[in-house]
C-alpha cells in the first residue's frame, strides 16, 4: 500500500525534533499513510544521523539508527534560527495537522516554535510535545535521555540488576524512546478524535520521566502503598526456581515462566520433571509441592543447572514448549534476523535497501482493514529541500536565494 491509501493519508506532520522519541512517534504516524516533512538544521541534520557511528555500537557501514526511525519521511534543510527559515516554516504550519516536537522548551521560544506561537496560525494544529522531565517543576528545563530520564530516574535501572551486590545495568539504544513514542503517539491520536468532533486541534504531549514511571508502574505503586523492598537474591539463591534462567550445553540461556500462578505450576511441574528425565522429583518430598520448592530453592536450583547442562538449549525449549511449559531461550539480536515468527505477525516486514537489509522493524500494532504503507527508505540529508519549498509555492530563484543565504541546503 502506498501512503495516499493509508488511514493518516492526507495528514500532514512537521518532525521538528531530534533524535528518537519524538521523531519516532511521527514514523509511527506515517507506518498508517501521513506524510512527514522532517525539518533538520541545514549545518549536518539531525545528529541523530551519526549515532550508530558511536563507540560501543555495533559496527556497520549502514546508518541503522536512521534507517528504522526516519523511514517515509521528506528531509527539509531548514535553518530556524534565520528570520527567513522561521517565516517558511510558520507557513508550513498554517498547512499542517501535527507539529512534533522534543526540542528544549527554551529553544522552542527561542526558534518561534513554541505552543502560543503556532497555535494562533492554524486552530486545527495539533501540537504534540515531548520533553525529558516534564514542562512544570524544577526540572522541566533539564537536559536528559531515555538512559537518564527514562531508565535511571524511573528506578528500572537499579531493579533489573542480577542481584543486590551487582552494578546497574545499561540500557539499550532507544529502549525507553521507543516506548515513549508510542505514548506520544497515544496522545495525538486522542486530540485527532477530539478534532474530529469540534474542528480545533490543541496541545498534547508526554515525557520520559512519565513513560519510565509507567514502565516500572508495578514496582512504583509497591512503593507508593509501602511495600517492603529487599535486594534482588543472586539467580542461585531465587525463591522461584521455576521462574529462573539457566546455562544450556550450547552455553545459550533458557529462561522458564512457570510461576505466574500456583496453579499454573503445580500443573506444568509433573511433566516438567519428565521432560527433564528426572521424574523422580515429582515425589520428592523437597520439590514435590511449590511451598517445598520454595524452601528448598537453592537444592532445587543447583539440580536444574545440571541436568540444563546436559542438552542444548535449543532441544529444551522444543520439548518444554510441546508440553505447554512457558519458556524463551535468551536471544541475540542476531538471532532475530529473518525470524519466522516476526515475519509472519508483520513485526519484521520488507523494505528493500533498507540500510544493507530488505527487512525493517515495523511499529508494533496493526489495524484491521488499514493496512500500513509500504516502508520507503529514510531521506538523505535536505533530500527534499527543493520539492517541499517547491509545494508551498516558491519559485526557483526564491529557493536558490535561500540556498545561498544559508536558510536551506
Amino acid at each position: 500500500m502506498n501512503q495516499a491509501e493509508g488511514v493518516f493519508a492526507g495528514l500532514r506532520v512537521l518532525d521538528v525534533g531530534s533524535f528518537i522519541a519524538a521523531p519516532a512517534a511521527a514514523t509511527v504516524l506515517s507506518d498508517f499513510g501521513a506524510q512527514v516533512i522532517k525539518i533538520e538544521p541545514p549545518n549536518g541534520g539531525d545528529p541523530y544521523r551519526a549515532l550508530a557511528a558511536q563507540p560501543g555500537f555495533p559496527e556497520s557501514e549502514h546508518d541503522y539508527c536512521w534507517t528504522l526511525d526516519s523511514r517515509n519521511k521528506r528531509s527539509l534543510a531548514l535553518d530556524l534560527g534565520n528570520p527567513d527559515g522561521r517565516r517558511l516554516l510558520h507557513r508550513l504550519v498554517s498547512e499542517t495537522d501535527i507539529f512534533v516536537t522534543n526540542m528544549p522548551l527554551r529553544v522552542r521560544q527561542r526558534l518561534g516554535i513554541a505552543y502560543e506561537t503556532l497555535a494562533v496560525l492554524n486552530e486545527r494544529l495539533i501540537y504534540a510535545s515531548f520533553t525529558a522531565y516534564g514542562e512544570t517543576g524544577e526540572q522541566a528545563h533539564m537536559p536528559g535521555f531515555d538512559s537518564t530520564a527514562w531508565w535511571a530516574r524511573s528506578g528500572l535501572m537499579d531493579q533489573v540488576r542480577p542481584d543486590g551486590q551487582s552494578p546497574p545495568a545499561r540500557s539499550l539504544p532507544g529502549m525507553g524512546d521507543h516506548q515513549a513514542a508510542l505514548s506520544l503517539f497515544g496522545a495525538i491520536v486522542t486530540a485527532l478524535y477530539r478534532r474530529e468532533r469540534t474542528g480545533k486541534g490543541g496541545y498534547v504531549g508526554s515525557s520520559l520521566l512519565a513513560n519510565g514511571a509507567w514502565s516500572n508502574g508495578c514496582y512504583l505503586q509497591a512503593a507508593l502503598c509501602g511495600a517492603k523492598f529487599t535486594d534482588r537474591p543472586p539467580r542461585t539463591m531465587a525463591r522461584t526456581p521455576l521462574s529462573n534462567h539457566y546455562r544450556c550445553q550450547d552455553d545459550r540461556w533458557l529462561l522458564l515462566s512457570m510461576s505466574v500462578s500456583t496453579s499454573l505450576e503445580e500443573r506444568c511441574w509433573p511433566a516438567f520433571t519428565e521432560i527433564l528425565g528426572h521424574p523422580e522429583w515429582a515425589a520428592d518430598a523437597r520439590f514435590a509441592t511449590r511451598q517445598a520448592r520454595q524452601q528448598n530453592h537453592e537444592q532445587l536450583i543447583a539440580a536444574l543447572d545440571q541436568a540444563f547442562a546436559a542438552r542444548d538449549a535449543g532441544f529444551w525449549h522444543q520439548a518444554l514448549t510441546s508440553a505447554g511449559v512457558t519458556v524463551s531461550v535468551v536471544m541475540r539480536a542476531t538471532d532475530l534476523v529473518g525470524d519466522p515468527q516476526m515475519l509472519a505477525t508483520g513485526v519484521l516486514v520488507p523494505m528493500p535497501g533498507s540500510g544493507g537489509a530488505e527487512l525493517t522493524v515495523s511499529s508494533p500494532f496493526w489495524v484491521e482493514g488499514s493496512e500500513k504503507v509500504a516502508p520507503q527508505m529514510a531521506p538523505q540529508f535536505g533530500e527534499h529541500t527543493d520539492s517541499v519549498l517547491r509545494d508551498l509555492g516558491l519559485a526557483p530563484a526564491e529557493i536558490e536565494r535561500l540556498r545561498n543565504a544559508g536558510v536551506v541546503a
